[in-house]
């Protein structure tokens, strides 16, 4: 799908950053160019299309990265504009960075011939190789045959040792938990009912106005008040439909979009929002804006996915002291009803093939390029991303495991020091799961004995309470492993208006993004349900729906 309008401000702007980045910050070199054996150290630049904090050109870790693999990468991220227009605007300078990850927009990059082919490159590479199976890498393939990039997360090494839970919740304050006598809290009514009470008991914190419940309509991130539906349902989170697979020789379509449940759901959002529980602002604010309260501790609950909040708010939160006043979040994994299973927690890998890392044209280097990804596997400089420096940022007891001291936690929570002195090249390729050695968690948050070490108080007398040790255990999901056809949105994802299906698909996005924050705002909820499901109808939905049918028999097998 082609944008109709391109900021040529923007185009230009990236294009200058990406022209800046070759130069180091302010066109001054204040990098080293060699390693210590003399090589020649290469730059390449990326451009991510997800915000996230810069860090410094001369950033520590990056440095030593430089000096040991013989290159670096210039990261450049997503600032005030959606994915696709920021895509858009590079597309429109013809100007692309070295590396890019259009988020869902890569079809936009492909149509436009923008990207180099893998297959040619992946043999050898032996890291990159490893990275999924061959029949894995096959589900990589666009229409022309060729595979043109990578998902970077969710691939597990040996053992997996998942601590949080990196997916979609109804999230709580601990501190809410603790006040309320850690009740078991099963259905949106219990969620909401607890909110209201503790809020009625505290109406401010820390000099704020307290906020019962926030929103986020941003962009693509409407699906903080979109998708819960299939959730509250017992479902799995395939994104864009419900798979009911109660006959597994036929797999069945569900549009979440118009079940009873999405109605009482949206019912109870109105509810609330004419209660005042619901942020005022939730429709307009920004992604910045919604970071920007969670981070005061002042929000007591939301919807979103771990990954969307977590690693902006906990920091903030850690450095202000205010974890250890109960304001990290907790996931809870409700249902529209009691007593129904829920499944709001994947267990295993999930293979999103619709976006990741891409190599563009514009690449002088492509071998090097390569090689640059596959350096950034070896264990010592997975370690050196994620773990940092031996002795500075992690110690080794006498087993061997990895562990932080309380002032290297606070370090590495740290806006400042996170810039001048880490870089996980967070949106290259990576490892969860076990270290190389069998011993250790690729990643910190994933080490047993670091993780409990990492929990503020009132964290861990909340996991305490609920005889817990780990948030999957704390949203308590039914643990089975996922569907051939699991997920459904790496396909939706990557739909274009080329089809009937794709057509409704954009169409029926444009209008649940207008009409949900009309819905949950409107005096007369049944009046304006019944005007958004006339407007709902008219996107054809079921073009959509049978596409995915059909995709859905086609991954079964059938």
């Amino acid at each position: 799908m082609k944008l109709k309008s391109l900021r040529r401000v923007g185009a230009l702007g990236l294009a200058m950053t990406f022209a800046v980045a070759s130069m180091g910050a302010c066109g001054k070199k204040k990098t080293a160019e060699k390693t210590e054996d003399g090589t020649k150290i290469k730059d390449f630049t990326m451009f991510c299309a997800m915000p996230k904090a810069e860090i410094n050109a001369n950033n520590d870790i990056k440095e030593i990265i430089a000096q040991k693999i013989g290159a670096r990468c210039k990261e450049s991220w997503l600032t005030g504009q959606s994915d696709a227009e920021a895509i858009g605007t590079i597309i429109a300078s013809g100007d692309y960075p070295d590396f890019i990850n259009g988020g869902d927009a890569m079809m936009q990059l492909y149509d436009e011939g923008a990207l180099i082919a893998w297959d040619d490159y992946i043999d050898k590479y032996p890291n990159i190789k490893e990275m999924y199976t061959p029949e894995e890498w096959d589900m990589f393939r666009q229409a022309d045959g060729h595979i043109y990039w990578a998902n970077v997360f969710q691939n597990t090494y040996g053992e997996s040792k998942a601590t949080t839970h990196n997916d979609e919740a109804f999230w709580i304050q601990a501190r809410v938990l603790e006040w309320a006598g850690y009740p078991k809290i099963e259905t949106l009514d219990e969620y909401f009912d607890v909110l209201e009470k503790f809020a009625a008991a505290n109406p401010e914190f820390e000099g704020a106005k307290t906020i019962p419940y926030t929103m986020l309509c941003e962009d693509w991130r409407y699906f903080c008040i979109e998708n819960a539906p299939e959730f509250l349902d017992g479902y799995s989170n395939n994104g864009s439909v419900i798979v009911d697979s109660s006959d597994m020789n036929n797999p069945k379509i569900v549009d979440y979009n118009t079940t009873p449940t999405a109605e009482k759901y949206f019912r109870k959002l109105n509810e609330e929002y004419a209660k005042g529980i619901i942020d005022i602002e939730f429709a307009t604010q920004t992604y910045d804006e919604y970071i920007a309260k969670l981070s005061t501790g002042a929000v007591l609950g939301m919807c979103d996915q771990w990954w969307d909040f977590a690693f902006n708010v906990n920091d903030v939160l850690k450095t202000q002291g205010l974890d250890e006043k109960g304001c990290n979040y907790v996931p809870l994994g409700l249902t529209i009803e009691k007593g129904m299973e829920n499944r709001w927690h994947t267990y295993d890998d999930t293979l999103n093939n619709s976006s990741g890392v891409a190599i563009t044209k514009s690449c002088k280097d492509v071998d090097g390029a390569f090689k640059f990804m596959n350096d950034l596997l070896d264990q010592e400089i997975h370690d050196l991303r994620f773990w940092g420096v031996e002795g500075t940022d992690y110690l080794v007891d006498e087993n061997g495991l990895y562990y932080r001291t309380e002032e290297m936690r606070k370090n590495w929570a740290n806006a400042e020091y996170k810039a001048k002195h880490v870089c996980d090249y967070g949106y290259f390729p990576q490892w969860g799961g076990t270290s190389r050695d069998g011993k250790n968690a690729m990643m910190p948050t994933e080490q047993p004995s670091e993780f409990m070490d990492t929990l503020a108080t009132p964290l861990r007398k909340c996991f305490e309470a609920y005889g817990v040790t780990t948030y999957p255990e704390m949203i308590g999901s039914v643990n089975e492993h996922n569907a051939p056809w699991f997920p459904m949105y790496s396909y939706s994802n990557s739909m274009t208006t080329a089809t009937k299906g794709g057509v409704a698909w954009v169409k029926m996005g444009e209008v649940k993004h207008e009409w949900l924050p009309k819905v949950v705002m409107a005096k007369d909820f049944d009046s304006s349900w019944a005007d958004y499901m006339k407007k709902y109808n008219s996107c054809k939905p079921e073009d959509f729906l049978a596409e995915m049918q059909a995709e859905l028999l086609r991954r079964a097998g059938k």
